[in-house]
């Protein structure tokens, strides 16, 4: 059996992983991991033939010659040379994990830390017991900073992630309602996600938390921080403090470094009230990194969304607040009263049903209906069966619903929507970017 020593002193050599075949490059090291559906054991050969140096494979009968790396577990061995590679750095690695805003507040914190340093961060939405690894095995002797999402369905995931990212630095977005069915309640939510505080407390790790935000505050209390933790908010002793000036829909604040007391405004390319606390963690981090307001402005208004995130979209007659990468009850009811709150002449809501909400499904969407109906908005349409066996408690109201995306297409090529600022938010099985081409 190939070791992890072993496997990394070829590693080193040959230093770029795939674990696709179709995206072998010349020289890399294919990991031949399972599936649901399929075996990459199977694939070796093919991944040697297409210029992988080594294929790290765990079934010796597809062990065709000695470029083929004989190991116990691939997934395993995955995650053990990433965890070698990680001890061998020294540069701070800030981890991420929360419930809403992982991915946008990864991809801020990356924007700022890079008008300074050569930063490396996760990929997309790369953020699990593949990914993380993945992303660690990417960081090079040329990085000064890395920034790791960490994502998790279940507890002891965090756990898991943070034995193989070490993270020097973290923190928690939020912690909300989503993944109940693997959660099991928000308790054990709260669990999970904390697994980041249990990594850095005792080992001198430095936590960045929303001071406003009372279940985290409630959490860090309950650890024992050898590093003094820094805050961010709206209280006069965080570091960092801000405000929303404009939200048109794209977001202005005003934030204030409280070590001096000087005041700077920013315009971001981002909507949602809800991304203030998202900012402000970003321009912490940086002021923390000794990052100039020049630097970290530069970062906040140079970052332009792109993943259906936060994602505002201006068509002829339009405006499209796009928002439908994903969506549990926290995050649905942030954005249902951010659009509340935005200035705009008409609005309209769009709302896709909430997956793996097991027990909890039908209460959880009958509270965002509930939600929307208390919202001032022009109108309200509902996608989805959770949301149809709901509507009775609708009749009579602004509202409309579909249990299909396609029943809601077919209504709105004969209703068009125009003139308005439109939310459309789901979750990504409902696949509701097909609705974008109607406005």
């Amino acid at each position: 059996m190939t070791t992890t020593e072993q496997l990394y002193h070829i590693y080193l050599q040959h230093p770029v992983i795939a674990t696709d075949t179709r995206k072998i490059t010349p020289g890399s090291m294919f990991f031949a991991l399972k599936g649901d559906k399929f075996d990459a054991n199977t694939f070796a050969q093919q991944a040697l033939e297409a210029g992988a140096a080594y294929a790290v494979i765990d079934n010796a009968q597809y062990r065709a010659n000695d470029k083929c790396l004989l190991v116990n577990d691939v997934l395993t061995a995955l995650q053990d040379l990433a965890r070698h590679h990680r001890r061998q750095l020294t540069i701070p690695v800030v981890g991420l994990t929360g419930t809403n805003g992982k991915t946008t507040t990864k991809e801020l914190i990356n924007a700022v830390l890079s008008q300074h340093f050569n930063t490396v961060a996760t990929q997309g939405n790369l953020n699990n017991h593949i990914g993380v690894p993945l992303t660690i095995l990417g960081i090079t002797n040329e990085h000064k900073m890395a920034v790791i999402e960490m994502g998790a369905n279940h507890i002891k995931e965090i756990e898991l992630l943070c034995s193989i990212s070490q993270p020097t630095h973290g923190l928690i977005t939020n912690v909300g309602k989503a993944h109940l069915e693997g959660f099991g309640s928000i308790e054990g939510v709260k669990i999970a996600k904390g697994e980041l505080y249990d990594f850095l407390a005792p080992n001198n790790g430095v936590a960045f938390i929303n001071s406003n935000n009372p279940i985290l505050m409630s959490m860090q209390g309950t650890r024992k921080f050898t590093a003094q933790p820094v805050f961010y908010g709206d209280q006069l002793d965080d570091l960092v403090s801000g405000e929303i000036t404009e939200n048109a829909p794209l977001l202005s604040l005003r934030w204030t470094n409280n070590t001096n007391g000087e005041e700077y405004s920013v315009k971001t390319q981002l909507t949602g009230a809800y991304n203030l606390d998202n900012i402000l963690a970003a321009i912490s981090i940086g002021l923390y990194f000794k990052l100039s307001a020049a630097e970290i402005n530069a970062g906040i208004e140079g970052y332009q969304p792109k993943n259906n995130r936060s994602q505002v979209v201006q068509t002829a007659t339009n405006t499209l607040i796009c928002d439908y990468y994903n969506a549990n009850p926290s995050s649905m009811a942030v954005a249902i009263e951010n659009i509340g709150k935005i200035t705009a002449a008409r609005k309209v809501l769009i709302l896709g049903d909430m997956f793996e909400m097991g027990a909890e499904a039908a209460a959880e969407h009958k509270g965002i209906i509930e939600k929307a109906l208390a919202t001032p908005v022009d109108e309200r349409i509902f996608i989805g069966k959770e949301f149809s066996a709901q509507k009775a408690i609708a009749e009579g109201k602004a509202a409309a619903f579909y249990e299909t995306a396609d029943d809601a297409i077919g209504a709105l090529k004969l209703s068009p929507i125009k003139n308005s600022t439109i939310l459309i938010k789901g979750s990504r099985g409902m696949a509701l970017e097909r609705l974008v081409e109607l406005f």
